[in-house]
């Protein structure tokens, strides 16, 4: 698994508290991954947290999803749960002191799922990251393409965004990843038809290159990254990008 940028792991006393409390109702490698990475996002998808008991206490209020007999919580259940992450599209990932397995609260969707997991041998630090590939081809019905990384969440992250002009002298963006592929080789390279990632250590971060919108770049960096920083976003001016201010 490839770490964007340096782990700010969770405190080995923090996990020891969660153990000590539920341990047995948390999937495989999780608290491991915790103490190990930390908090972040995990393929661009997922979010892990660390085990929060009250962000889903007012839910159980709001009617969002249906209840019947094929559900497997009541109403009044959502307000137990301990949620332990969010996509990035707004989905829940959950655990509840009496019900075995994970439960999955989707944002677009009015049934609650019960998400069953293999019986993994053995637990070590890669086994969490198994256990959300496993989630995302039962959810979604096909596995995640691309790399495997892990965005730690540092809380010292910065960014710039810039914009590529169209005009009869200027790449196109998808020349414009191409050209900075070979002039800043990559330590990893995500490609969709929607946006190109290159990401560097020395960075602790990326530059992405956003196909959807045509125009936009960004630069995701460690603030104690500055000089390499600024090497990068040098170079994207004099290929024609301009800053957003």
């Amino acid at each position: 698994m490839y770490v964007v940028s340096k782990p700010k792991p969770l405190p080995y006393d923090r996990c020891r508290e969660f153990a000590s409390e539920t341990a047995a109702i948390y999937p495989p490698g999780y608290l491991r991954f915790l103490q190990q990475f930390g908090e972040g996002t995990y393929r661009g998808w997922m979010n892990i947290q660390q085990p929060d008991p009250e962000v889903l206490q007012p839910f159980a209020e709001y009617g969002l999803w249906e209840h019947d007999e094929n559900s497997p919580i009541t109403e009044q259940q959502i307000a137990e749960c301990i949620a332990i992450g969010t996509t990035v599209d707004g989905d829940f990932l959950a655990v509840h002191p009496k019900i075995s397995g994970l439960l999955w609260l989707p944002r677009h969707s009015e049934h609650i799922q019960a998400l069953p997991l293999q019986a993994w041998e053995q637990e070590d630090d890669g086994v969490y990251a198994l256990v959300l590939d496993e989630i995302y081809r039962h959810v979604y019905g096909s596995s995640q393409e691309g790399a495997v990384y892990y965005e730690p969440w540092t809380g010292t992250r910065s960014h710039l965004f810039l914009r590529l002009p169209p005009g009869p002298d200027s790449p196109s963006l998808p020349e414009l990843a191409r050209m900075c592929q070979t002039d800043a080789p990559p330590d990893l390279i995500i490609e969709t038809p929607y946006a190109c990632h290159l990401f560097y250590q020395h960075l602790g971060g990326y530059i992405r290159f956003n196909y959807a919108y045509g125009q936009e770049v960004a630069i995701f960096y460690e603030e104690d990254a500055q000089q390499a920083f600024a090497v990068m976003e040098q170079w994207l001016l004099s290929k024609g990008c301009l800053k957003i201010s």
